[in-house]
């Protein structure tokens, strides 16, 4: 019953989501996963696999667990890179889910004995295709991991904020939900029978969360905002290629850290909300350039304004320690107290009011 509201939930969400289409493509994708876990549950009660023989629910859930993994994983990505995927990434989950029928196939009609008794060959069979599962699986986690970080390099080279955690936890979780689930169902299974219960509440939630949690993502800002850094990203790279500079000489980035220098003393990076392209521009010099410039200083874009604001907001506290958060916040260009003061600490170590107690105490 949960899968089939899961499933629901998703094919229902506002009419909004399909205004973006590796959105839209994810959503049905990952439904698509959802309805499938509702027929392999509905197959297990139905066939009551488990007093049959346990290498028969085995080979269900590889036949069900597969495609259903297989179909989360693409949606993920396809939600990582605003809709792009390579042919392998398709190919491989297509590719382990037709070997692993065949092997259960093979095993099938060389035993001679009726489809649901047990026997070596399936029981081999069902280990050969679960090690083959589990090399999807760590597949699609290595992709995954990383695409989480060219996320998070590319929305930290736009903005001026650096993303919280919690934004982008609910990817991380499932990504090691996806992999941990497929690689001990069987392991549980086989080995320790006892733990199939605490398990299944396990796996339940976490589907639940998987799904609630992209709903709430789809419907936030954070998607729109992945694809405006993206297409940032995409015009920094053609003004490399049109202008032809690949190699930027020693002399240009010279010239470019004067003409930063220069913004600096002006307070240009106090502004609120100052993206990459608006910076380069009020420095006069493309973005590629400043975008170089900060390759150059191992930085992104993201953290070198934080740490200057940061800088500028210790300056205030050290000449006027009676002023609030909420006012050195706004003066130094963060975008609100709460944020500030959670920033402050991590890039010092102290909150603002230990920071202005220690230093007055020097």
């Amino acid at each position: 019953m949960l899968m089939v509201l899961l499933t629901l939930k998703l094919a229902l969400l506002p009419a909004g989501v399909a205004a973006y289409p590796a959105i839209n493509k994810s959503r049905w994708l990952i439904a698509s996963g959802t309805a499938i876990l509702a027929i392999h549950f509905l197959l297990q009660l139905a066939l009551d696999l488990r007093t049959k023989g346990i290498t028969q629910s085995v080979m269900l859930n590889l036949a069900m667990f597969i495609p259903c993994s297989y179909l989360c994983s693409v949606a993920m990505i396809l939600l990582q890179r605003q809709g792009r995927i390579t042919r392998m990434e398709k190919l491989v989950g297509l590719v382990t889910w037709c070997v692993s029928m065949m092997l259960l196939l093979i095993a099938c009609a060389i035993d001679d004995k009726p489809l649901l008794s047990d026997s070596h060959e399936k029981h081999v069979a069902a280990i050969a295709a679960s090690v083959c599962y589990g090399m999807m699986l760590l597949y699609y986690f290595w992709r995954h991991v990383r695409y989480m970080k060219v996320m998070r390099t590319t929305l930290q080279n736009y903005y001026d904020w650096i993303m919280e955690d919690s934004q982008l936890r609910w990817m991380q979780f499932t990504i090691l939900v996806l992999v941990s689930v497929g690689l001990t169902v069987p392991l549980i299974i086989y080995g320790a029978s006892k733990l199939l219960v605490p398990y299944g509440l396990f796996f339940f939630a976490s589907v639940f969360y998987f799904v609630d949690s992209f709903c709430s993502y789809v419907q936030s800002s954070v998607p729109r905002k992945l694809q405006e850094a993206e297409e940032s990203e995409r015009n920094v790279r053609r003004e490399i290629v049109g202008n032809d500079k690949q190699k930027i000489d020693k002399d240009t980035m010279d010239r470019v850290g004067h003409l930063v220098d220069q913004w600096l003393q002006g307070g240009g990076y106090l502004q609120n909300g100052l993206k990459m392209p608006n910076a380069a521009s009020e420095i006069n010099i493309p973005q590629y350039l400043l975008s170089a410039w900060l390759r150059q200083k191992k930085m992104k874009y993201s953290e070198w304004i934080t740490d200057l604001r940061i800088s500028e907001a210790k300056r205030i506290f050290m000449e006027h320690p009676d002023w609030s958060n909420e006012t050195v916040a706004l003066r130094c260009g963060f975008t609100d107290r709460s944020y500030f003061q959670t920033i402050f600490k991590k890039r010092t170590g102290m909150t603002p009011a230990e920071y202005i107690q220690t230093t007055h105490k020097e």
